[in-house]
């Protein structure tokens, strides 16, 4: 089966698995920075993000890659925002709580995104993207249940763990609105190029950081660890999520995206020496398993966009 633009399903599937594995590599290099954290992670990697887009698009956009952006086009900018609270959301809630409540939390984005396809869009999910859905969820719940039921509840974990909930609300309304914009565009033939809402979320992200990296502490090496963020585990995946968004329905998307935090896991255990425990392997594998399924027993009319 082919997307709109003559893309193969399982092609589509593959680059999007590619961008997954190009995200998930923030774990192992942060774990070799000297001085750079939190905000300052966030700065860097904000900033040379921005920097690469702008490398990336103005050949290719030229003066259109501003024209959306300096004309107050909303679509464009609420994308944006949803980008630069993605790219910092997750930071701010490291500082407030545990990676396991945060992981937890970020968990829930395939059902939000599910629903708000659903909701907003009129998708009709078939019962196995459900399924798999709530399979891929245990799945990482199992992997960081233990960790989060061993932490002290206070007022700032708490506090960390609704933060940490805009990275699945900002996910999922970014791909909901991505997938409304293709769908709109293949049935009126006028595509709205949404690429310039990856560099305002970038531009946004490190604007608001900034301050709260101040003073910057970074070394040469850590800025070049960072410069390799911005550009490989954020622009080109970025980029790549905006394109496929015109191939693969919302709920897909999410769904592939949880590949992030397995891939992660295998990245810092072979990178960085940190051995996962069994509860991590085993919840890595029902998601691995889930993803598989859902991707197995698909069919041509998996999703119908009729209500």
């Amino acid at each position: 089966m082919q997307g709109s633009n003559g893309m193969s399903h399982g092609r589509a599937v593959a680059l999007m698995v590619l961008a997954t594995l190009l995200w998930s590599i923030a774990g192992v290099v942060t774990r070799h920075l000297d001085a750079a954290r939190s905000f300052e992670v966030t700065f860097w990697r904000s900033l040379f993000n921005a920097l690469a887009l702008l490398v990336l698009l103005v050949p290719l956009r030229g003066a259109a890659l501003w024209r959306d952006i300096l004309a107050g086009n909303r679509v464009i900018w609420f994308s944006g925002l949803c980008w630069a609270v993605m790219y910092t959301a997750f930071m701010i809630a490291l500082t407030l709580t545990s990676v396991a409540n945060v992981l937890v939390a970020m968990a829930i984005g395939p059902l939000l995104t599910a629903l708000a396809a659903r909701l907003f869009l009129g998708h009709r999910l078939p019962a196995r993207t459900w399924i798999a859905i709530g399979v891929a969820g245990l799945g990482i719940a199992w992997m960081f249940g233990a960790e989060a039921a061993s932490n002290t509840t206070s007022g700032a974990s708490l506090l960390g763990s609704l933060v940490a909930l805009g990275v699945p609300l900002a996910s999922s309304a970014n791909f909901t609105l991505l997938q409304q914009r293709a769908g709109a565009a293949e049935a009126s033939g006028a595509r709205q190029d949404m690429l310039p809402a990856v560099l305002l979320g970038a531009v946004l992200s490190a604007a608001v950081t900034l301050p709260l990296a101040w003073p910057l502490q970074a070394s040469t090496h850590d800025i070049g660890l960072l410069a390799l963020l911005g550009t490989v585990q954020l622009a080109i995946p970025c980029l790549l999520v905006v394109r496929l968004s015109r191939e693969l329905p919302a709920p897909e998307i999410a769904l592939l995206a949880l590949l992030e935090v397995i891939f992660g896991v295998l990245l810092a255990w072979l990178g960085a020496g940190e051995v996962p425990a069994g509860s991590t392997l085993a919840g890595g594998a029902l998601v691995l398993a889930a993803l598989a399924a859902n991707e197995m027993f698909k069919s041509p009319r998996a999703v119908s966009s009729s209500s």
